[in-house]
């Protein structure tokens, strides 16, 4: 099927009488052919977000692990791990509008694959994140076929259950630990934590967490890809009318697909990051009610920018340490901010804590903007008196 910007380029080309204009429908039919392609990465941002991008991944690879000690790395480590999977839930609520409760058990999942896989076959470590982000997308595929024909509330409730089954089988069987057959479960290992083997040239979490920062920007980019591009368009007509796009001729089933597999892959990958982090997995690590605390602080940090992951991992992960840690209050305190903070977003805010830094931002270089371009008031030249020849004549 063609996408809707097709259709809006082959009426595009007609004037009034349905003639075709010469000079556009010598142009349309390139830009026709780039438009069915996703946009390199080169393009995809502004020069602005390339800085931003460059100078937050400085921050994270050279400052913060030589200020940080070994605890608040740790926790710094995890919510790096955590804004990918806000990442994941942010493209389906931000650009798609499919509200998923699926996606913490989506993460269990692929700590799970990429334990499996590692006690299988040895792979090299990109590689192993590679086939569990695949792998792992996959089942996020399958766990979207509901939302081919389901949507708002009743697709939440569908993902519900599946998040209810996956913490139901993690439970039962355990993570993998050695064992043999198709789960890898050895019951005469005590079932702790398990960590995933981490590679040789990454041993300890200082690197280990460069390398995790790293993988997290590339998968950033890999979702910024996508929303620049003809999938990004795709969801953005889906989101807004999901009549509207099958009239235009969008494909909805396999973009949906497309959508739960994409925030699936990113998930399995964060996964598999979190199971050779520090401390390795646990299975009471993952509860089913903590999908609901992942989509309150995605729709506070911002949904419809990539940016407000950064923001969700920060609530999750680190500040319930900050409120313990620092100021002893209980971390169920954030129950109560995070309800407080869901309802200012549906309310008055509904671009979350980026959107209103992005304004914020925007009135204050504009306001710099008008001072610096407003002339200054010239002065009133002064009438010259006549002079004596004048004054003769």
């Amino acid at each position: 099927m063609t996408d809707i910007t097709d259709r809006i380029d082959s009426t595009d080309r007609k004037g009034p009488d349905g003639a075709v204009a010469p000079n556009a429908a010598a142009a349309r039919p390139v830009e026709r052919s780039l438009d069915t392609r996703l946009p390199s990465i080169v393009t995809a941002a502004s020069p602005g977000t390339v800085i931003a991008l460059a100078v937050v991944l400085a921050a994270m690879l050279f400052a913060v692990p030589e200020v940080l000690g070994s605890f608040w790395l740790q926790v710094t480590f995890s919510a790096v791990v955590y804004s990918a999977v806000a990442l994941g839930l942010g493209l389906l609520v931000g650009r798609a509008g499919m509200f998923s409760l699926c996606q913490v058990p989506l993460l269990a999942a692929g700590a799970w694959i990429s334990l499996r896989i590692a006690a299988l076959v040895d792979l090299p470590f990109p590689l192993l994140l590679l086939v569990t982000g695949l792998l792992t997308g996959l089942l996020g595929a399958v766990i979207g076929i509901p939302a081919i024909r389901l949507s708002g509330l009743y697709l939440a409730l569908i993902t519900l259950m599946a998040a209810g089954a996956i913490t139901l089988l993690l439970k039962v069987f355990k993570f993998p630990n050695g064992g043999g057959g198709f789960w890898g479960f050895d019951k005469t290992v005590s079932s702790g934590a398990v960590a995933l083997d981490r590679p040789s040239w990454v041993p300890s979490d200082v690197s280990f967490f460069r390398y995790t920062v790293v993988v997290v920007a590339l998968l950033f980019l890999l979702v910024g890809w996508h929303i620049k591009g003809k999938p990004g368009r795709a969801w953005a007509s889906i989101r807004q009318s999901q009549v509207t796009a099958v009239a235009a001729g969008v494909d909805t089933t396999l973009y949906k697909l497309w959508a739960f597999a994409l925030s699936a892959f990113v998930t399995g990958v964060a996964g598999a990051l979190l199971a050779a982090g520090p401390g390795g997995v646990s299975v009471n690590q993952f509860p089913v009610e903590q999908s609901i605390v992942l989509l309150a602080v995605v729709l506070m940090g911002g949904v419809y920018n990539i940016w407000g992951a950064l923001v969700a991992g920060f609530l999750l992960r680190v500040l319930p340490q900050l409120l313990d840690q620092k100021l002893g209050l209980d971390p169920e305190i954030l129950t109560i901010l995070f309800g407080i903070g869901v309802m200012q977003v549906l309310l008055t805010a509904p671009g979350g804590i980026v959107g209103d830094l992005t304004k914020l931002g925007k009135k204050i270089v504009g306001l710099f903007t008008r001072r610096s371009s407003t002339p200054s008031t010239p002065s009133t030249p002064s009438t010259p008196a006549p002079t004596d020849t004048a004054a003769a004549a």
